[in-house]
């Protein structure tokens, strides 16, 4: 049995010297923080396609089972709003092909404002997509989660190309009130829908969102370490990504909840030893 654990991104200014050897080149960020996590968001490629030798880059960094849940560009899901995209759309996948296998999932974040009344739209855009690639897709319109006859809409769109539903739990953020900057600003941008624990494919992609308290994230998280180890005794293969508002300890985070299924489950294969926040020298 293998989990997949990580975080938002692979290098941040709090983990270094800490989690991860500083200084250290850009170019080796990611090999360093595979260490620590085997899959990674891919939030980066939202904002800009990357240049292809960039993503050739991140594959030399990782091995074949280290998994990217890649996120396509803001101008197909939320521009375009998955119109009219093919010149974007396929300049994301060439960039993303050297990648190969480590593609886990083509991500399809949409906005709050995508509604069940545009999901003809997004069957016609997943149907449209190449085969080649898995999917999975985030929703935010609060109908998804409040109206029984949506949700089962959309899993019926979802299931028609084998895509995940992938839920973004922030019930734990948003328990009681926030207590530092980070946590306000996460209040401010966050969706504030309710727990969604029902995997659809082999798959199943799980975003959760903590407290900058360590024991409050780790409380939070309870009933998916339960879930998760289900899903692994039932064959799957599930990838959570673990977040707090100021992501200070998330990789230590993601180890801890890949440790506490363990617990449960002492057969899913142990994640690698992080190498040493201090750089090597030659002395």
């Amino acid at each position: 049995m293998r989990l997949h654990v990580g975080c938002a991104m692979w290098t941040h200014a709090s983990w270094q010297g800490r989690f991860l050897p500083h200084p250290l080149p850009p170019g080796e960020r990611l090999r360093s923080y595979a260490t620590w996590c085997n899959a990674v968001e891919g939030n980066t490629t939202f904002y800009a396609t990357p240049a292809r030798s960039t993503v050739e880059s991140w594959a030399r960094q990782t091995g074949p089972d280290f998994r990217f849940v890649v996120k396509l560009p803001k101008p197909i899901t939320h521009e375009r709003r998955l119109i009219g995209a093919d010149e974007e759309l396929r300049s994301f996948l060439d960039a993303i092909e050297p990648l190969g296998p480590r593609a886990h999932a083509l991500w399809v974040q949409l906005p709050g404002s995508f509604a069940p009344t545009d999901l003809g739209t997004l069957a016609g855009f997943l149907r449209r997509l190449p085969s080649s690639h898995r999917y999975a897709v985030e929703v935010r319109h609060r109908a998804f989660f409040d109206d029984a006859r949506s949700a089962g809409l959309l899993e019926r769109v979802l299931a028609g190309v084998d895509a995940e539903w992938v839920p973004f739990d922030t019930t734990t953020l948003f328990q009681s009130p926030p207590t530092s900057d980070a946590e306000r600003d996460a209040w401010a941008k966050k969706p504030r829908v309710p727990r969604r624990s029902v995997a659809l494919t082999d798959r199943p992609i799980v975003r959760y969102l903590g407290r900058d308290a360590t024991e409050r994230t780790i409380e939070g998280w309870r009933e998916w370490v339960g879930t998760v180890a289900e899903w692994l005794r039932e064959g799957r293969s599930p990838t959570v990504f673990i977040h707090t508002p100021d992501n200070a300890d998330a990789p230590m985070l993601a180890r801890r909840f890949h440790d506490d299924v363990r617990a449960l489950l002492p057969e899913v294969d142990p994640l690698p030893e992080p190498v040493a926040a201090e750089p090597l020298t030659l002395f």
